[in-house]
């Protein structure tokens, strides 16, 4: 094919197309009229020789090949833009740049406070926007609007960058008066109330079905594989809910391990060891193809790993043992505090 005749261009129209799988919505994206949209259709179904776009009970759905194209454009798209941008050189100290941050109420409780306080003396006039998950879609955050965020992921969009921040196990809050303090073991628990306590996806959320333990998380999943069900009567999307919570004598709180040592000094609560096995979790941060090259946000990227090196550095020296499960050493493959390339993962 002769690259000279091809409008590159076209690239930038297919990316809204698939983006959003409508011809209407692209066009009022792009500021153009819906026939010269489908016109432009038309010029990339011949010059890809594939439909790309076809009608379906559902609206327009893609085609295999659109979908193999999809992560190629969104990542070619980027780095022309870069390509394109004019160098410049960042320099917190005097920006007064907006980053916007999705995170979970987990990453809020352990996270932030350290990477708020770092901020205060490095960029003290940059500014952060922190969104719950309810407040971002994975569009949000392709589009660039979006800067970074950092959740429990079961899976982000093949086109994303993302890094680990760290790994985290799993601790219980009981009141100090609690009547299993001196007898947690698995038959107790399961005697006892509970509080839930999860916000991780992306989207809105709904309530739950006390009903149906699918779907509860790790901490459900794990007493289902030993066809055990916890009695559960508090549900909550907070994490600060819980040491409140368990102030009441007949209530356990199951939460990761760097939420539950906040409480560490509380003389009113205990923090015991769960009496069956939960896997670790990971925190992960992810951002958009879209802000890969872009200097503020990769000066961004590296102090919040800069960060999360010192928690878990400290962790390392008050909590050995548990450090290093969470930081990943005690695995035959630890994985590396870098971003990842999300072609090679």
């Amino acid at each position: 094919m002769d690259l000279q005749r091809v409008d590159l261009n076209l690239l930038v129209h297919l990316d809204v197309l698939l983006r959003e799988k409508n011809v209407t919505r692209a066009s009022e994206q792009l500021g153009i009229t819906q026939p010269a949209m489908s016109n432009i259709l038309r010029r990339l179904r011949k010059l890809f020789n594939d439909p790309l776009l076809i009608r379906s009970s559902e609206g327009m759905t893609p085609t295999e090949r659109a979908l193999e194209l999809q992560p190629r454009v969104r990542e070619l798209l980027a780095d022309l833009t870069q390509l394109l941008e004019p160098r410049t050189e960042f320099r917190p100290y005097t920006s007064s740049r907006v980053f916007r941050i999705m995170t979970s109420d987990y990453a809020e409780a352990t996270l932030v406070p350290r990477l708020v306080k770092a901020l205060r003396s490095e960029a003290p006039n940059v500014i952060l926007d922190f969104l719950t998950p309810s407040d971002v879609s994975y569009r949000d955050m392709e589009q660039g609007r979006v800067d970074l965020a950092i959740n429990r992921f079961n899976e982000v969009p093949q086109s994303f960058h993302q890094v680990l921040i760290w790994r985290d196990t799993f601790s219980c809050l009981l009141s100090a008066d609690s009547p299993y303090v001196n007898r947690f073991n698995l038959k107790n628990y399961l005697k006892a109330q509970h509080v839930w306590v999860s916000k991780t996806g992306m989207g809105v959320g709904f309530g739950v079905n006390p009903e149906k333990s699918g779907g509860l998380g790790s901490i459900d999943a794990a007493l289902q594989r030993l066809g055990q069900k916890r009695q559960i009567s508090v549900f909550t999307r907070h994490y600060q809910m819980p040491a409140m919570l368990t102030a009441n004598k007949d209530l356990i709180a199951t939460l990761p391990t760097r939420v539950a040592r906040m409480q560490a000094n509380n003389d009113d609560i205990v923090i015991k060891e769960p009496p069956f096995f939960i896997p670790e979790f990971e925190l992960t941060m992810a951002w958009s193809p879209l802000l890969q090259h872009h200097p503020a946000h990769r000066w961004l990227r590296q102090l919040i790993q800069h960060v999360s090196r010192q928690i878990i550095a400290e962790d390392r020296i008050k909590y050995p043992l548990q450090t290093a499960i969470q930081d990943g050493s005690l695995h035959t493959q630890p994985i590396d505090l870098v971003e990842i390339d999300p072609d090679r993962q």
